[in-house]
């Protein structure tokens, strides 16, 4: 596997056509910690669930004000296919909060009442439809697609199976990873586009970086004061285990992240440094849930 992921990486196509790919999962009898003695690892990356459905329909939000202020029609290509993407993940991802973190007694209703405010309210579309609000947004959504690229590719080379990972669970990351670093280039081209200079970026990375933690390490809380196999962790000791499973190779390290962050404070910052087009597409063509789909 380590072989054919180093051949991948080596080959890389390029750009690629943005489609949408319809995938089909069976979440019957999913474990809450799927991956079982990393719980708290499993709550961390389940937390993203609370966040994607959102974020993600708030993306496509932004972007259908932007679509018709574009004249570029292969920028147009790519935010069309990028928005059908965003929305099957936003809309797999609120399946498992019904059907394994309902399922097994968490009640996600007040973290995705305060999503909601956050994505529809403080970041959704504005009255008065003013443009420089909307390159703000476009911003701030290349920042943190700069970051779901980063953990798409950490997903599709991290040794989950290690970790005796639910087949499924690994399956519905890596898909949604691999797509994640396939369409790596278009929020921040699209809001380069719309005149987010150098400074502008860096200004809401600073803000976007820290906030998008905090949002995690939040939801990671939330689940675990909810699950009756867990203690109720403050804070000090969630990140003190937190930060256990990342030396353990089960969540990505402090040091590779800061790094990814920094990468794009670096003038002529280029999306095409995160990942590998050939690596995801790869994956994309035998991921279980894709195929399943296609049956």
């Amino acid at each position: 596997m380590t072989l054919l992921r180093r051949l991948a990486r080596r080959a890389d196509p390029g750009a690629v056509a943005l489609r949408a790919r319809a995938v089909r999962f069976d979440w019957a009898d999913t474990p809450l910690h799927w991956m079982p003695g990393e719980p708290i690892a499993s709550h961390l990356i389940n937390a993203l669930n609370l966040l994607l459905p959102e974020g993600e329909r708030m993306f496509c939000a932004a972007y259908g004000e932007a679509l018709p202020l574009v004249r570029d029609e292969r920028l147009r290509a790519a935010m069309l296919g990028f928005v059908g993407q965003e929305a099957v993940h936003a809309d797999t991802h609120e399946r498992v909060l019904h059907e394994v973190l309902a399922a097994a007694g968490i009640d996600p209703g007040p973290y995705l009442r305060q999503a909601e405010f956050l994505f529809r309210k403080t970041l959704g579309p504005r009255a008065d439809g003013a443009v420089q609000m909307l390159v703000e947004r476009l911003t701030f959504i290349a920042c943190l697609e700069h970051f779901f690229a980063y953990l798409g590719d950490w997903v599709l080379n991290a040794d989950l199976e290690g970790f005796g990972a639910d087949p499924r669970m690994a399956d519905l990351y890596r898909w949604h990873g691999a797509e994640e670093v396939e369409h790596r280039h278009v929020a921040h081209d699209v809001a380069v586009y719309f005149g987010a200079g150098y400074l502008r970026r860096s200004a809401v990375m600073t803000l976007t970086f820290p906030v998008f933690l905090l949002l995690l390490l939040r939801g990671t809380r939330f689940l675990v004061r909810q699950d009756p196999a867990l203690p109720d962790h403050g804070y000090p000791v969630l990140m003190v285990r937190v930060g256990a499973a990342m030396w353990r190779g089960a969540l990505p390290g402090v040091p590779s992240l800061l790094r990814s962050a920094a990468s794009t404070f670096v003038p002529g910052y280029d999306p095409g440094g995160v990942g590998s087009t050939a690596q995801a597409v790869a994956y994309l063509a035998q991921s279980p849930a894709a195929k399943a789909a296609a049956s």
